[in-house]
């Protein structure tokens, strides 16, 4: 059986189901953190929502990249990813902290493409710097 999982093909399976099923808990998540019903509101054409969402989903599988890149065993490869995903949380209550204007759950639920568009560049690109992190 240990031949079997040293395929690339079969390794390569492997690596993108822990990955997608990772996008999904972290979707969870996010569910959870966020006061907003994302699938709710991507139904109704939200397009805030669906930036930010698409930008949580990038994040994530884009700190996985780079863990897969980094680290040769699929544990240590699950943490780092994890760990960076905890991180890419925090982008989320920073981006709430460093704006006491407005509250970046309401302005997504009112479909604010700006709140939308800045909180997707923000978890895109911090998750770039949790990536190149990673060790």
């Amino acid at each position: 059986m240990d031949g079997f999982f040293q395929h690339e093909y079969i390794y390569t399976a492997g690596l993108y189901s822990i990955v997608v099923v990772a996008i999904v808990v972290s979707l969870a998540v996010f569910e959870l953190v966020t006061k907003y019903s994302t699938w709710t509101e991507i139904k109704k054409g939200n397009i805030a929502v669906a930036l930010a969402t698409g930008g949580k989903i990038f994040g994530v599988a884009n700190i996985f990249r780079y863990s897969i890149l980094e680290n040769h065993s699929v544990i240590s490869m699950l943490g780092w990813g994890i760990y960076g995903f905890v991180l890419l949380i925090f982008v989320y209550f920073i981006f709430e902290f460093l704006t006491p204007g407005f509250k970046v759950d309401e302005e997504l639920r009112r479909d604010n493409r700006a709140v939308g568009l800045i909180s997707f560049i923000l978890s895109v690109a911090l998750s770039y710097i949790i990536g190149a992190s990673i060790i």
